[in-house]
């Protein structure tokens, strides 16, 4: 099934964003990606919003987004990249840019798991940070890049991708893990070259 253009759903009352009918992320929360791919899923995700993507993670990273390889999914030039060289500043920076409410996806491509207690400081910026977006539809989404399986504690939901490239065919399984209104799921996710994203369930 081919995936839709950006739409806003709502989700216990709360506008979420949601490329695809069965994948909703719901805005002023922050949500977690994991798995080898997941700098990919938020890019996918970062395509089919609108306005400014803040990207943040640390100085000392030496692995950065390439432009060219961003252009099938989305346009570089709406993402800002904010590089601290202190990790208690990586949080710090997600939470105040959540709560400005000035943009609408905010990601943390972080080294390791936040606190309990960072990531509900995260929720509740983000719910003032919607307070002040030019309307509930642009409420700030946060996410977080984590390493490995993830599994940061008290986020909206979870979500894991890795790459299954066979030759020139581009392949990735999508995994959604946790979900306070969705029960676990996963898919295949394809994309042809110049073609819209793909995604099959995967039975059983």
């Amino acid at each position: 099934m081919a995936t839709h253009l950006l739409t806003r759903t709502s989700d216990t009352g709360k506008p979420a964003v949601s490329p695809h009918p069965e994948i909703r992320l719901v805005q002023a929360r922050l949500h977690e990606v994991c798995g080898p791919a997941r700098r990919t899923f938020a890019i996918w995700l970062a395509g089919q919003m609108s306005g400014t993507v803040l990207w943040i993670s640390p100085a000392w990273e030496p692995d950065r987004l390439n432009p060219e390889g961003m252009l099938p999914w989305v346009d570089p030039s709406r993402f800002l990249f904010v590089t601290p060289r202190r990790s208690e500043d990586l949080l710090w920076c997600m939470e105040e840019a959540l709560r400005s409410g000035a943009v609408p996806l905010v990601v943390g491509d972080i080294p390791g798991l936040p606190g309990l207690t960072a990531v509900r400081r995260m929720h509740l910026a983000a719910e003032t940070g919607a307070g002040l977006a030019s309307s509930p539809e642009q409420a700030p989404l946060g996410m977080v890049l984590t390493p490995g399986d993830g599994g940061a504690q008290g986020i909206e939901s979870r979500w894991h991708m890795t790459p299954m490239h066979k030759d020139r065919a581009r392949r990735w399984r999508l995994e959604r893990r946790r979900a306070r209104t969705q029960p676990q799921k996963a898919w295949t996710m394809t994309r042809e070259q110049g073609a819209q994203v793909e995604l099959t369930p995967v039975r059983g």
